[in-house]
């Protein structure tokens, strides 16, 4: 269940955009200075997230981007699913014939990929861009451990 580095830029797009919302548009530019993802990437993410629902561009001197939906409506599980597709811990949840499982239909493993899968959606599907957001103050605090 890794999230790609595309959805971790998309995800954190959409955290910068929700700190910014009530700052108008916020250009390509300075989403990625603040997130540290790669402009040109950035570009293809946003237009992707744009045609999700997720954000709208405003053209113009003043344009950028602003969120569709509210920080404390929107979820991180909704963007995972948008960008990486479903939580499957192992290819045989991804459907029939999904996998090639010599196994399938009579795994003991199968309830406990199943609850993996459930409980990690229940993470990212309770957290809000809302709560990241009240959380960074004290996510900025935190120590860097350096230890081996």
């Amino acid at each position: 269940m890794t999230i790609s580095q595309k959805c971790q830029y998309a995800l954190r797009s959409l955290f910068e955009l929700g700190k910014r919302k009530d700052e108008g548009p916020t250009s390509v530019a300075q989403i990625a200075r603040a997130q540290a993802i790669p402009r040109r990437f950035l570009e293809l993410i946003l237009g992707q997230l744009r045609q999700g629902g997720f954000v709208e561009s405003k053209r113009g001197a003043r344009g950028g981007y602003v969120l569709s939906v509210r920080p404390d409506r929107l979820t991180v599980g909704r963007v995972i699913r948008f960008v990486d597709g479903p939580f499957n811990p192992v290819a045989c949840l991804a459907g029939p014939d999904k996998s090639g499982c010599l196994l399938r239909g009579r795994c003991v493993f199968a309830g406990l990929w199943r609850q993996a899968a459930e409980a990690v959606a229940g993470v990212y599907d309770a957290t809000t861009f809302q709560d990241l957001i009240e959380a960074e103050p004290s996510a900025l605090h935190q120590p860097v451990d350096y230890a081996i």
